[in-house]
């Protein structure tokens, strides 16, 4: 198979990591540590991390589970609730357990029935944050059942989110998996305190592939995929090299009978080949040269942490390169993205 180009980038990190536990983790961990020195790691097990405990827990439990020859380094955040302890979630911010907290709505998405309902409850834990420079992740979605799934991201930005924003103005927050030109457009409207991740999957796929020929469950993710002039929003703010926006690749794995069920759970399995995928639009859009700061520089700028030291080669083959259908773990099988493209690009 003949090499066509080289890419040499810093080794990447993913700034939006679900590895669940147990036999899930032990069976999907080695994709992100091959490709990925670290990686914010989802609290949404069940039960939920909400102490650094917890944390503490999980994180060894991640490292017993990862390869042992992979440098990779889980950063653990915690879940917001109603009840949390903001002396606690100080405590494990200050000394480096913990790196942000993450914010679910409640019902929001998978697990997050413990999330917040009333913020007023959460404001001296979101204060505390300000005051220490402790990150807020944000799933950026309202759960009002009148509100069309598909406008959530734009009805959350003007009801909650600009509003926490103005009552807590030196929180930190990432606004997780942006899925909308309305998401794209308030964070580049933004000054300070305010950056966004994107996924892998919501720059390749549209609402269309959910639902166009037939209903598709391994395309439906939560925020669920938008129209096409939202996904070309997204491609340009990734392949702009504005510091503000970062990969967190919401890598998601569920069995498939979970996924193929008369109610399918939310989310998609990009690990095994997020690179590649990344590398192949950033080609399309003419932004290779950008494709280091997205994966590599501005996350971490972001989080104040330095860069990693080591690399990674990426190779284009002349020949498309394969990767599984599915992968096989512990707790059954999973599906693996498919970009409905031949992809072209190998981390060597």
């Amino acid at each position: 198979m003949r090499v066509t180009k080289t890419l040499t980038i810093i080794k990447p990190d993913d700034w939006h990591l679900h590895l669940r536990d147990g036999a899930m983790l032990e069976g999907v961990i080695g994709h992100s540590s091959r490709h990925f020195a670290r990686a914010i790691i989802m609290p949404n097990l069940v039960p939920p991390v909400v102490t650094t405990s917890d944390a503490a827990a999980y994180r060894d439990r991640i490292l017993a589970a990862k390869p042992k020859a992979d440098f990779f380094k889980p950063l653990m955040t915690l879940y917001l609730t109603e009840q949390s302890d903001p002396n606690d979630i100080a405590s494990g911010f200050e000394n480096g357990l913990v790196s942000a907290v993450k914010l679910y709505p409640a019902g929001a998405t998978t697990n997050s029935a413990s999330g917040v309902k009333d913020f007023d409850k959460v404001m001296p834990v979101l204060q505390k944050m300000a005051e220490i420079g402790m990150p807020l992740c944000v799933h950026g979605e309202v759960t009002d059942a009148s509100i069309d799934i598909f406008d959530r991201e734009a009805v959350f930005i003007e009801r909650v989110l600009d509003p926490l924003r103005k009552r807590v103005p030196d929180l930190r927050i990432i606004m997780e998996h942006v899925t909308t030109k309305n998401g794209v457009d308030y964070v580049t409207s933004s000054d300070k305190n305010l950056a966004a991740t994107i996924t892998t999957h919501h720059l390749i796929i549209n609402r269309n592939a959910i639902l166009a020929g037939g209903i598709r469950p391994h395309y439906y993710c939560l925020p669920v995929a938008k129209r096409e002039e939202h996904r070309l929003a997204l491609r340009a703010a990734a392949t702009s090299g504005d510091k503000r926006f970062f990969i967190g690749t919401d890598s998601a794995p569920h069995i498939d009978d979970s996924k193929e069920h008369s109610c399918g759970c939310a989310g998609i399995y990009t690990s095994i080949n997020t690179m590649s995928c990344l590398a192949h639009v950033f080609e399309q859009e003419n932004a290779l040269d950008k494709l280091e700061a997205f994966t590599s520089l501005n996350g971490p700028a972001y989080y104040n942490m330095p860069h990693n030291d080591d690399t990674i080669t990426l190779i284009r083959h002349d020949e498309p390169i394969t990767f599984p259908d599915k992968i096989d773990t512990g707790a059954g099988p999973v599906t693996v993205f498919d970009p409905m493209f031949p992809l072209h690009w190998e981390v060597q």
